[in-house]
């Protein structure tokens, strides 16, 4: 059981998370995928930006909002400074509100895949491109993506 609980819920639970959208969780989708935008309806989708304490890095949207339609594909990017004279490992774990809308928020590429290395007094532009697909339910009008960094140890 205690290996059970230890090493097997973790990945289940964020296998579950990236199926169902439950906590916010994204899905990916690859270039191939083709969808039919909604051209007569636009949503608004807010870009929000933390850090856990104890990471010395100064992470923010380059946008703060962008009006999207439904099915077509966006890029924007989050900027990232570090202000220590140290190299800094972080992972970014994203979050979809409202939480329907988080089965319909498609990431094509996103920082947040992988850990980020960030040299002393470095400043990166790290990329986001999405799409939020024509099947999100017309009610939802506004969505709210926001990231969490937290620094990791080597």
């Amino acid at each position: 059981m205690f290996v059970f609980a230890i090493v097997l819920m973790p990945p289940i639970y964020d296998v579950f998370c990236e199926i169902t959208g439950f906590n916010g969780t994204t899905g990916r989708v690859d270039a191939s995928q083709q969808y039919t935008a909604a051209d007569d309806r636009k949503i608004e989708v807010s870009f929000f930006a933390m850090t856990m304490g104890g990471f010395p890095v100064q992470f923010n949207p380059k946008v703060h909002s962008m009006e999207v339609v439904p099915g077509k594909f966006y890029t924007t990017s989050y900027i990232a400074k570090n202000n220590t004279n140290q190299t800094i490992i972080g992972q970014a774990v994203p979050s979809v509100a409202p939480t329907e809308a988080a089965l319909h928020f498609k990431k094509l590429e996103c920082f947040c895949f992988n850990r980020q290395e960030f040299k002393p007094q470095e400043e990166l532009e790290m990329t986001l491109r999405f799409v939020v697909e024509p099947e999100l339910d017309e009610r939802i009008q506004d969505v709210s993506l926001s990231y969490n960094f937290f620094k990791l140890e080597s």
